[in-house]
């Protein structure tokens, strides 16, 4: 009996980390995947790969952290085995400039922070509509760094490039973003 009684407390445990922790990494596997079924797979995968490795966890981080980060390679091997997509290039994205080295479009004035906008749930929905329009290898990085946080460091480790690299895809990733957003931000300030 008191096996069945341990049995049954470990899997109330088991069932409970699971309910705490799946909303969180459900968001940041269908962010950078845009796909909400091969999230649910990534976040399974992820599961899968924390209760194997909890016993190796050696503390160097949050448990949060370590989480994280296998959520985020679990759905980065995900889009690297789906492959068949053909990107377009962020070169139409990017900001247009003149012989004289001057932005050719219109400058768009926010006087809210980004914070702020965020808040507005109809903002809210353009601007994560925009930022999946971005090319995948922008798109990744503008959301490992900007809205999951990672250091540029990281980031470089988990794609395995350089920093320098994820520095230049994270300023045109940026640059691309406001030229997408400026249509829309504009309904709302103008």
């Amino acid at each position: 009996m008191d096996q069945n009684l341990k049995m049954k407390h470990e899997i109330y445990e088991d069932r409970a980390f699971v309910s705490d922790n799946i909303g969180w990494m459900l968001a940041v596997a269908e962010r950078i995947l845009n796909d909400r079924m091969h999230a649910e797979d990534a976040v399974q995968n992820a599961f899968q790969k924390i209760w194997a490795g909890l016993g190796n966890f050696e503390g160097r981080s949050t448990l949060k952290t370590w989480m994280h980060r296998i959520v985020v390679n679990e759905a980065l091997m995900i889009l690297r085995r789906s492959t068949t997509r053909k990107e377009s290039p962020i070169d139409p994205l990017l900001p247009q400039f003149d012989d004289s080295g001057c932005r050719i479009e219109q400058s768009l004035v926010v006087t809210e922070t980004p914070e702020s906008l965020f808040s507005n749930a109809e903002i809210a929905t353009n601007v994560q509509n925009m930022i999946m329009q971005l090319p995948e290898k922008y798109r990744i990085i503008l959301i490992l760094r900007d809205i999951e946080g990672l250091s540029t460091a990281e980031v470089a480790q988990i794609l395995k490039i350089s920093d320098s690299n994820v520095k230049i895809r994270l300023h045109r990733a940026r640059s691309a973003l406001k030229k997408l957003l400026e249509p829309v931000l504009g309904e709302f300030n103008g």
